[in-house]
């Protein structure tokens, strides 16, 4: 089978993309390499894709906001599964540059929704997130809770799934989308709170927590995610919904910068910054749909998964630490 993973020099889509080539898949990337954070590490996501899908593995420097790119991967490739892992991330900086995340978020989604309908792909798999959400009414979030994003990011991901329900039923386009809950893990984007604590730990600096870190987020280790993606290429159960990818509980932030700390043995306290605006101030995700429709089951909890990232992060250090740094 071939697959296209956009956005596939990610995190995500990289880790996706590396899962799909182990299990003999031909895999197409289209990514842009946009410099919203340090391009050497999605470069040595592409190498590390080479490596182990070797001719089997394409990648396609591009943006899916250009039409004729687009319908050329999907002709040339002859494409039968999309991951759409594309996207402008970063809930606060979206703030900033709305009409950006417009383009790219949604605009580029249309583009990739059009070429697939035409085609007749058998699934296109959407990455939404658990921003479309906005504050909670009540917790944990099922699928069934009102969605009020409060940021132009969280808004253009609700726009995709729309959208994505609409070629479902106007042009019979099977898709699936899937609201992940802060994912992380090797590889993550440097600027997320994890990978922030724990470089700061390891280089004897306290972890800086925004605002008062009673806040609570469900993070979702990468493997959990990977699987709920692989598992949809076996199954159809899933067509025209949308599913949460959470994990197995929520913590605080005080309560998570308070273990890297304590799993990096660093001596350092954090220390407090004024909040940032556009941040949800909890959410947790309830998976009961996941779980009916694809057996989901998250098996990896926050503590042990960012024990696990800072095992990773000491062995890569050499490499990765610099692009956090630099980031």
């Amino acid at each position: 089978m071939t697959v296209l993973v956009t956005g596939g020099a990610g995190f995500v889509g990289s880790h996706i993309t590396e899962a799909l080539l182990d299990r003999g898949h031909r895999v197409v990337v289209v990514d842009n390499l946009d410099p919203y954070y340090d391009v050497a590490l999605k470069r040595h996501n592409v190498e590390t894709c080479r490596a182990v899908g070797g001719n089997r593995y394409e990648f396609v420097e591009g943006s899916i906001t250009d039409e004729a790119l687009v319908r050329e991967v999907f002709s040339d490739f002859d494409v039968q599964f999309v991951y759409h892992e594309a996207a402008r991330a970063g809930v606060r900086t979206s703030v900033e540059q709305p009409l950006r995340y417009e383009r790219n978020n949604v605009g580029g989604l249309l583009t990739l929704l059009e070429a697939a309908a035409d085609h007749g792909v058998e699934r296109f798999v959407n990455a939404s997130s658990s921003s479309v959400y906005g504050h909670p009414e009540y917790l944990p979030y099922d699928e069934a809770h009102p969605t009020r994003p409060k940021s132009p990011y969280g808004t253009t991901k609700l726009a995709g799934e729309h959208y994505c329900d609409v070629y479902h039923a106007v042009h019979g386009l099977p898709t699936v989308s899937l609201r992940y809950f802060t994912v992380y893990g090797p590889r993550m984007r440097p600027n997320m709170a994890i990978s922030n604590f724990v470089s700061r730990c390891v280089n004897g600096e306290p972890p800086v927590v925004y605002g008062d870190g009673e806040q609570t987020r469900d993070f979702t280790y990468i493997e959990d995610v990977v699987a709920a993606n692989r598992r949809l290429l076996s199954t159809d159960a899933a067509d025209g919904e949308v599913l949460n990818i959470g994990s197995t509980d929520n913590i605080s932030i005080t309560d998570l910068a308070a273990h890297v700390v304590e799993a990096t043995g660093a001596a350092v306290s954090p220390v407090h910054e004024s909040a940032k605006e556009a941040d949800a101030r909890h959410t947790h995700a309830d998976v009961t749909k996941a779980r009916d429709h694809l057996g989901y089951d998250p098996t990896t909890d926050i503590r042990a998964g960012v024990d696990s990232f800072v095992e990773w992060y000491l062995d890569n250090r050499e490499w990765y630490e610099p692009l956090v740094l630099r980031s």
